[in-house]
């Protein structure tokens, strides 16, 4: 492990904008952060496509940027440490993908704990994901528990819609 400071950017990301330093429960103050900057830009958009599009890219961009960071965090704070959150960030707006049009709140909530679910208790596949190496290890296991909520939402609304 280094002993300098991890560069501000790298820090920034894998703690998602700081939310990782939560002194409790830091992977569940990083989805609630992305559930809140979800909503904020969904109540603005008011619209799925845009909502849907936005969130994706979101995804892609924070994917690739937290295989980076997180990487880079390992050498200086250890082996996928809690701190790092923006794979929590990135599963959780995964599951928000789900979301319908004029978001109703039992859906964002839902999305919110089924990432939190599959994520804590790791069943299906999930817990074998976190053997990649490095921020790929430390990514996928969240994208896989997002993938997981966003397939239950999905399954809730085509059979009861």
């Amino acid at each position: 492990m280094y002993k300098d400071k991890i560069p501000f950017f790298h820090n920034l990301i894998a703690t998602g904008f700081g939310s990782g330093y939560s002194p409790i429960a830091p992977g569940t103050a990083g989805a609630l952060l992305a559930t809140l900057i979800w909503w904020g830009y969904e109540s603005l958009v008011a619209s799925y496509w845009p909502t849907f599009f936005i969130t994706s890219a979101l995804v892609i961009i924070f994917t690739v940027l937290g295989i980076w960071s997180s990487t880079v965090s390992e050498k200086y704070w250890g082996e996928d440490p809690s701190r790092v959150v923006i794979d929590e960030m990135v599963g959780t707006w995964i599951a928000l993908l789900a979301v319908p049009a004029n978001a109703h709140w039992g859906y964002i909530i839902a999305a919110f704990i089924l990432f939190r679910f599959f994520d804590i208790l790791k069943p299906f596949g999930i817990r074998k994901m976190e053997k990649f190496p490095k921020g790929y290890g430390i990514m996928a296991d969240d994208i896989l528990s997002g993938i997981y909520g966003f397939i239950i939402i999905i399954l809730f609304r085509i059979i009861f819609e």
